[in-house]
């Protein structure tokens, strides 16, 4: 019974002290109010996955596989893959997979692909970055004409380990050319989210709306000014000849 009425005594005490701290707190409050502070929330909030999200109805795409211009294999193949899974994400595209169910195409390609040093040492380089540049066009299926034209440029860094001995040698390099594919799949992926970013204000912007078709004007005669030929032409009399 002791026992019971001490543990019934001390919940009374924590909910008065938890009371007491949540007073403090909600008076602590009004006062910051009070004194001219106010909490406001503003922008969109979060988004899952980051970026924006587009409003409407998504452009039926058409997606290429973007050429390699570089001499890094198989690279077009994960960069059009990181594309399509940018535009999907941001809703702005539905992708197609033939050209006559889509109403525009987008064509583009791996333009280069730079590694140059940013930190090194007396005897090899410490750190090195990878700087990829994708294009890409996008043009109306049925007139073929241009909407849309963006280039994007993205890093990544990575840092080459030391090795002292020859077969440190050989398996830093392997670790190196690892560390070097994935700075190329963080720079690809960079670059894909910029693109579809930029697609999607393109897309705001009305770059991908329907054209009005050109009608031709149509001259309409009224019954009164229509004018047959007897009265379009004209009447000639013949001289009337007096005779004396």
């Amino acid at each position: 019974m002791l026992f019971k009425f001490w543990r019934l005594h001390q919940s009374d005490e924590d909910v008065d002290t938890v009371a007491k701290r949540y007073g403090v707190a909600i008076i602590m409050l009004l006062g910051l109010v009070g004194c001219g502070y106010q909490f406001t929330v503003e922008g969109p909030g979060p988004v899952i996955g980051g970026g924006r999200v587009a409003e409407g109805p998504p452009v039926r795409l058409a997606l290429h596989t973007l050429k390699n211009k570089t001499f890094e294999p198989n690279l077009e193949f994960k960069y059009t893959r990181y594309l399509r899974q940018a535009l999907q994400s941001v809703g702005s595209a539905t992708i197609v997979e033939d050209d006559i169910s889509a109403d525009f195409i987008l064509d583009g390609a791996i333009v280069s692909v730079a590694l140059p040093s940013v930190a090194f040492s007396q005897t090899q380089t410490q750190e090195s970055r990878v700087t990829v540049k994708v294009g890409v066009t996008v043009r109306h299926r049925k007139t073929g004409k241009v909407r849309w034209t963006h280039t994007s440029r993205n890093s990544a860094e990575f840092f080459v380990g030391a090795s002292s001995s020859t077969g440190e040698a050989s398996g830093g390099l392997q670790f190196n050319r690892v560390l070097q594919d994935r700075a190329l799949e963080q720079a690809g992926q960079g670059a894909a989210a910029d693109l579809a970013d930029q697609f999607l204000s393109a897309r705001d912007q009305g770059k991908f709306g329907v054209e009005p078709k050109k009608v031709s004007p149509v001259i309409s005669l009224d019954a009164d000014t229509t004018l047959s030929p007897s009265q379009n032409s004209k009447s000639f009399s013949s001289p009337t000849i007096m005779a004396e």
